[in-house]
């Protein structure tokens, strides 16, 4: 199986949100993981709510701490963004592609809406060059 991680510093939104489209659309052969590096305690409840309306339930994930082991086992590593430039998941990376999306956290449901359809439809870019590629 190869690995697709997606990253972010508190893997509390949008990496939870890219791990779940993954899962949900994913060729065969490949897996998804999320992690952070600075890892919050929960997934936001906002997420939650954005993607539960699309039907998808990310309730029982948790957020994960970013080990070398994930890193090495990964094929392929997307950074959701960074704010916190000194606890970007990209610093600690190779062959990392880096998607600039914006943090959900503490913004309104309105622009979480927004965010989680903008992940999607990067991880629909993604899975359609993983399909070309094999």
């Amino acid at each position: 199986m190869k690995k697709i991680l997606f990253v972010c510093v508190e893997n509390a939104g949008r990496s939870q949100m890219a791990e779940a489209f993954f899962r949900k659309y994913m060729p065969k052969g490949f897996e998804a993981i999320s992690a952070g590096t600075n890892p919050s305690t929960q997934v936001n409840p906002i997420v939650l709510q954005a993607m539960n309306e699309i039907g998808i339930d990310i309730e029982n994930q948790t957020p994960k701490h970013i080990s070398q082991q994930i890193i090495d086992e990964s094929e392929k590593a997307i950074n959701m963004g960074c704010i916190d430039k000194e606890s970007c998941p990209a610093l600690f990376l190779k062959d990392v592609l880096d998607w600039q999306i914006s943090d959900p956290k503490e913004k309104p449901i309105e622009q979480v809406r927004d965010i989680r359809d903008q992940i999607k439809s990067n991880v629909m870019d993604l899975i359609k060059s993983l399909e070309e590629k094999n």
